[in-house]
């Protein structure tokens, strides 16, 4: 990040007459972490036990899929919802971690310094899709429900790794056309940010770019029935890094 640290400003353009892109543009993975909030947790599981599915219990390490780079967008672009599963798109508001150097089994003691820094990540997902993958359809998946195209925005900004200690604990919020869906802190991780890049780095090499989206906490709409329609607006907030802002529209 020197480069950036050492630049000088040579002119300045208007918010208002450029379009923001994603921090990270097709990134070669996003990592997304389930489970690693106490309160998503606990409504989880109890959904899951409503479904019939009394098997599925608290991972005893964090619990990882592997999504497609080619979902990113970024703030004030559109989430599109997919013709084939349009009914059932849910918003997560998360807390993302871009990687800034390659990494591979690294310790959670020096995690943090292969941390490029911090964004905010929309995790949308297919629901209706994602719980055929829970309850035994080999034709869906959790990766596939959560890689359409635009379901990953990203933004508004990365925050470089100096601005943060390894021990982030920011507020999260998250609006559904104003009204507040989510709550919480990322300090309540039940899997903090270095034990997420530690476990990770192990089973797969972390280049840079890579993007991890540490999880949501409770409140998103498979859990409440009330799923995202063509022309609302989902905006997610994190203090110290700004406002996600999309609308949504059919595709």
């Amino acid at each position: 990040m020197d480069p950036a640290r050492d630049a000088t400003v040579t002119d300045e353009v208007a918010l208002t007459d450029v379009a923001v892109l994603a921090p990270v543009i097709r990134p070669g993975k996003i990592l997304i972490i389930g489970l690693n909030y106490p309160s998503h947790a606990k409504e989880a599981l109890a959904a899951f036990a409503a479904m019939g599915r009394d098997d599925i219990v608290m991972p005893t390490e964090p619990n990882m899929q592997l999504i497609a780079g080619s979902a990113t967008t970024g703030t004030d672009h559109t989430i599109k919802l997919p013709a084939i599963a349009p009914d059932e798109v849910d918003y997560e508001g998360e807390l993302a971690v871009v990687i800034g150097r390659s990494t591979h089994a690294v310790s959670v003691g020096e995690a943090w310094k292969h941390v490029a820094g911090l964004t905010i990540a929309n995790d949308v997902g297919a629901r209706d899709i994602q719980r055929r993958a829970m309850t035994g359809d080999a034709a869906a998946s959790i990766g596939v429900a959560k890689s359409f195209d635009t379901f990953k925005p990203l933004g508004p900004c990365l925050v470089t790794a100096d601005e943060f200690s390894d021990g982030v604990d920011l507020t999260l919020q998250t609006y559904v056309n104003g009204e507040l869906r989510q709550d919480d802190r990322t300090g309540s991780f039940i899997y903090p940010i270095p034990e997420l890049i530690a476990h990770l780095s192990r089973y797969q090499t972390l280049q840079p770019g890579d993007v991890i989206c540490t999880g949501t906490p409770c409140g998103a709409g498979a859990f409440t029935g009330r799923f995202l329609r063509s022309g609302d607006t989902v905006e997610v907030a994190i203090e110290r890094i700004g406002l996600l802002r999309n609308r949504v529209s059919a595709a």
